[in-house]
């Protein structure tokens, strides 16, 4: 496994092999990582992995400082699941002029975390696209619990006429029923025991559709029942296109939810 400072490392690198899965992260690996690495080795002759706590998706209040870092356990993870190159760049070397280009993220695509992280979108689609110069991809693999960023990445690539194909990967979840999330760590024991009420709503909600209820409506009042004592930044039921919706449609329905809980902002999502 090569492990890669620098962009020119990388090109280098790049040319040296054939169609090349990538899978973008910010490291603090965990298994729904390795399940994205995993089905890139699975489709894939070869695989890249990035590791880069990007600072442009960070607002001015939120925990860029203190995010988990750990890049000696993330290297013995890639390398364990077969990795062919990590990318693991500074800040200095992704961004190296003071005033950057941006990308402002299509507008019918915002509301619900874009309203709490306004600048959140505009870095993602940032580096994303830096790195899937860099990189050269076929194929790109996003985690569908960050439901919103896998639909402005597949926008971006749309849009920008990138021969990528974004492969969505379904969300992981630890034993309890939490959703797997780097930031998981910073959750004490009671607090993650008050987590647990976010899949929990969603559960219920899935039952209730299950059993014939439609109405988006009353199904958000389940999922708010259940949320009872936890800081709800959204609990919305959208189409894919992030539109409400009064009724739910098969396989046409995002039920998206953002939770406080503690200094922890957690999301989960399903897709109905």
């Amino acid at each position: 496994m090569q492990v890669l400072h620098t962009y020119q490392e990388l090109q280098v690198f790049r040319k040296s092999l054939d169609s090349v899965g990538f899978v973008p992260t910010m490291g603090a690996l965990h298994p729904g990582h390795a399940s994205l690495i995993t089905r890139s080795k699975q489709e894939n002759p070869q695989t890249i992995v990035s590791i880069f706590v990007n600072p442009t998706q960070f607002g001015p209040n939120e925990d860029l400082s203190r995010y988990p870092r750990d890049l000696e356990a993330d290297l013995k993870l890639c390398q364990s699941l077969g990795v062919d190159g990590v990318f693991v760049p500074t800040v200095a070397e992704l961004y190296p002029f003071e005033h950057a280009i941006t990308l402002n993220p299509a507008s019918d695509l915002l509301g619900h975390e874009a309203e709490h992280r306004p600048t959140h979108f505009n870095g993602v689609l940032q580096v994303v696209l830096k790195l899937f110069n860099l990189v050269c991809p076929q194929k790109a693999y996003f985690g569908k619990k960050d439901a919103q960023q896998l639909l402005h990445v597949q926008r971006l690539v749309a849009d920008f006429f990138l021969e990528i194909e974004i492969v969505p990967c379904e969300i992981v979840r630890d034993h309890d029923g939490l959703a797997l999330s780097s930031r998981n760590v910073y959750l004490s024991a009671s607090q993650r025991q008050e987590a647990l009420k976010i899949p929990q709503a969603l559960e219920r909600m899935q039952i209730a559709y299950q059993q014939g209820m439609r109405d988006t409506a009353s199904l958000i009042r389940i999922g708010l029942d259940t949320l009872q004592g936890l800081e709800v930044h959204y609990l919305s039921i959208c189409n894919h296109n992030l539109e409400p919706l009064a009724q739910v449609k098969s396989n046409q329905t995002l039920i998206l939810c953002a939770v406080q809980v503690g200094q922890v902002r957690l999301l989960d999502n399903l897709w109905v």
